[in-house]
């Protein structure tokens, strides 16, 4: 029984999974930022690429 116990102490004092799980969020979170901003910068890219190759057809 004491053994047990132990053992719940020891599960209940650690964090480590709760800091791989901040981690996995904070991991999510710099990927969904990075994806958009590939996404604005892309669009962003193609939209001056347009009218880049729009004045050159023209002149």
């Amino acid at each position: 029984m004491k053994k047990l116990m132990t053992m719940t102490r020891q599960f209940r004092d650690d964090e480590t999974g709760a800091a791989m799980v901040e981690y996995s969020i904070l991991i999510g979170l710099i990927s969904a930022a990075a994806i958009a901003a590939i996404v604005l910068v892309g669009g962003y890219v193609t939209n001056s690429w347009a009218v880049l190759t729009n004045v050159l057809n023209l002149g």
